[in-house]
């Protein structure tokens, strides 16, 4: 499953940071996590970074986004062609 940052974020630019798939993104007025590239870590760590330094605690499971850890795998995968 991607993940999503719902409107309580304050914009502190902490998760943008942990993210290693740049998925996180500025929006206006909140960020926000392009779905496309989120793997929530999958192939870096064990957890999704960017919750776990999230100060309001405003990352959560994207319920439109459901995604198995093998579509997870093979979206991380395909990014990794990129780099």
């Amino acid at each position: 499953m991607a993940l999503l940052i719902g409107d309580e974020c304050i914009a502190c630019d902490a998760c943008r940071e942990e993210c290693p798939n740049l998925a996180i993104e500025e929006g206006d007025p909140i960020y926000f996590i392009d779905v496309d590239r989120c793997t929530e870590c999958y192939g870096f760590y064990d957890e999704p970074q960017c919750v776990g330094v999230c100060p309001v605690d405003c990352i959560i499971t994207d319920p439109d986004n459901v995604e198995t850890m093998e579509e997870l795998k093979f979206k991380y995968q395909q990014l990794d062609e990129e780099y």
